[in-house]
């Protein structure tokens, strides 16, 4: 059974899911040093934003299969440390997106009524209704950077109290914008015209120190900012001075460089800032969220499936590999076929995309493809780190397009090439949802993918299907179905049986020095993960 490590604080639902498909240790306060210690044992790790998976963490976990993150931001993952060493590492976007918006919210209003510092002035018996002199948010101007889940809802949300929303997101076009009655602007744009500032990006090194010295030298007069996405984003000194000289009317923040913010200059500022301890994600119902979400993902992962939130594994949104069904497992399954046939080192592997497939993002079929053709050549290759092993080992990866298909609606091709030859796996989904390889090396064959299959090219003459039998029932090994494509009468053939039992290494070279057979090979998709071959 998978063994996963939760190392920090979920909620008890999320831990009994988990429980019933894999092994569960729950140690919610374990130091760095012990995590290191003891991670060689797990194939999974679960975490919040406590604990922190370092390069040290990723390397001692030998048996690490994937690191889950109960929330959005992965920063404190390293995540070229994972993808380097094929962890996939998989968050979950959704669960906290009402609660962070909701607390962007809050931190708004209450900045702009000074809510805190006035219940605080409450409670110590004072009435000072004049020294809480409010700003109103109806009709001042919004600037949001990031229109993600949370920017949006953010921005939503302030329309309807009759705000006006400019936005900067270099992936969101202008005609989108414009549909949500949104202005896109430029950055410079949006510190010049904007009343209130809200921050919905990720940290990356474009966005460390976004908001600057020079940057709040730049903004409108008393502008009012707030932070509930990444700490490091603002440098806290320069927006703390801004404050006191007056430029920036004040700000609410809920995440920092360093947490806790110890000697932070903006502790000081009283009721001119709002901070909370990183509460945006602190709901009841946001922990309930990504602690199910997460541990759904977990459990289907360990137990051969996919996760729906991959994080480093590029361009796998769950909605493409829906789209894609089961495209997807068929070309690892043709990458295993085209890398088993071919002699020689592979130098290029390329997929070509034909009739209706050429007009969805196929990139998840290329990772896919490169998955099935190292599969067996190199350890440990995953979809995360395939593109990473071709980079290493020189071979050029390529994917095409072609509007029309020969003879199905949807169809591909994984070509790979090598320094001897090229072999070539043509396939599609049939309208029933049947996988089937269509060519081999432009035989037409009609061929469903097996775990076990015993490929041979021979001359197409009477007695050579016994002969390959023959062989088999030798070594009691059982065939399951059997595929023959061919050109012509007694020309050149391609024979595929699918087999109940693996290939002895002797019987495979036996097959190939039998007169009148050309070649011969076995491929073994046992190290596919996703399962959809005939057992």
């Amino acid at each position: 059974m998978a063994k996963i490590l939760v190392s920090d604080e979920i909620s008890r639902e999320g831990l009994d899911i988990l429980s019933q498909a894999v092994e569960v240790t729950y140690e919610p306060q374990i130091s760095p040093s012990e995590l290191i210690e003891v991670i060689p044992q797990y194939d999974a790790l679960l975490v919040r934003s406590r604990t922190k998976v370092t390069a040290e963490v990723i390397a001692a976990g030998k048996r690490l299969q994937a690191v889950g993150r109960a929330g959005v931001g992965v920063d404190n993952i390293d995540l070229v440390a994972a993808t380097e060493a094929g962890v996939l590492v998989i968050n979950s976007p959704e669960g906290n997106t009402a609660s962070a918006a909701e607390h962007t919210l809050a931190l708004m209003f209450s900045l702009s009524r000074q809510i805190p510092a006035a219940d605080q002035s409450m409670k110590a018996g004072e009435w000072k209704r004049s020294h809480f002199m409010g700003s109103e948010l109806f009709n001042k101007t919004l600037g949001v950077i990031g229109l993600g889940k949370i920017g949006s809802r953010v921005a939503q949300a302030a329309q309807a109290i009759g705000m006006k929303v400019i936005v900067h997101d270099p992936l969101i076009s202008s005609e989108r914008a414009a549909k949500l009655n949104m202005t896109c602007v430029t950055l410079d744009e949006l510190w010049q015209r904007a009343d209130y500032i809200t921050i919905h990006t990720p940290k990356t090194r474009e966005t460390s120190n976004l908001i600057n010295e020079t940057v709040l030298s730049k903004v409108k007069p008393g502008v009012r900012i707030i932070n509930t996405a990444r700490g490091g984003i603002i440098d806290e000194a320069a927006l703390a001075q801004a404050i006191t000289d007056g430029r920036v009317a004040g700000a609410a923040l809920d995440v920092y460089g360093a947490e806790p913010p110890a000697g932070s200059p903006l502790l000081a500022l009283g009721g001119k800032v709002v901070l909370t301890p990183h509460l945006g994600a602190s709901t009841v119902e946001a922990q309930y969220n990504v602690a199910i979400d997460l541990a759904e993902q977990l459990t289907e992962l360990l137990t051969g499936g996919m996760a729906r939130s991959p994080v480093n594994l590029p361009s796998m949104r769950p909605d493409l590999l829906k789209a894609l069904g089961k495209y997807f497992w068929l070309a690892e399954a043709a990458g295993a076929m085209a890398g088993g046939l071919a002699d020689g080192t592979v130098k290029e592997v390329e997929l070509i995309s034909c009739g209706h497939l050429a007009q969805q993002d196929t990139t998840p079929l290329t990772v896919a493809a490169l998955r099935g053709v190292f599969s067996g050549k190199v350890e440990a290759v995953t979809y995360v780190n395939a593109h990473l092993v071709a980079r290493h080992h020189g071979i050029v990866v390529r994917e095409s397009k072609l509007e029309e298909s020969q003879q199905y609606p949807s169809e591909f091709q994984v070509v790979v090439t090598t320094d001897v030859e090229t072999a070539t796996i043509s396939a599609t989904v049939l309208p029933h949802d049947e996988p089937i390889v269509t060519s081999i090396n432009d035989y037409p064959i009609n061929l469903t993918p097996a775990r076990h299959m015993l490929f041979t090219s021979h001359r197409d003459q009477p007695g050579m299907v016994a002969k390959v039998a023959g062989s088999l029932g030798r070594y009691d090994i059982n065939i399951s179905t059997m595929s023959v494509g061919r050109r012509g009468v007694r020309q050149d053939a391609v024979m595929v049986m699918t087999l109940d039992d693996p290939l002895p290494a002797a019987l495979v070279a036996e097959l190939a020095d039998e007169k009148g057979i050309h070649r011969a090979r076995y491929v073994c998709l046992d190290q596919m993960s996703w399962g959809g071959v005939h057992a």
